[in-house]
């Protein structure tokens, strides 16, 4: 390599030298994620059947509104104005 006064002088090519440093950093990428994706398959083996099975949600309710209240809006532009209703009132 040629110096001038002490200084290392280097040529090449930028683009060349990003292009290879981005493939570089897709690799090790992809590398990390095998390395991963292999020790979650491992550690799945080891987990009992009856561990893996999903459990059933209950079905969501058709409103998820309280029955103890009914919501009233005041005015029907502004719904900050609204007014709350018991719906079990005593007969009195």
């Amino acid at each position: 390599m040629p110096t001038k006064k002490g200084v290392l002088i280097v040529r090449g090519n930028v683009y060349t030298a990003y292009t290879c440093e981005e493939e570089s950093f897709k690799v090790t990428e992809a590398n990390d994620l095998s390395i991963r994706m292999a020790e979650t398959a491992a550690q799945a083996i080891q987990i009992p059947s009856d561990q893996l099975q999903i459990p059933e949600q209950e079905t969501p309710r058709k409103s998820s509104k309280s029955r103890e209240h009914k919501e009233v809006h005041l005015v029907d532009s502004s719904p900050e104005n609204t007014a709350l209703i018991r719906a079990n009132l005593d007969a009195k």
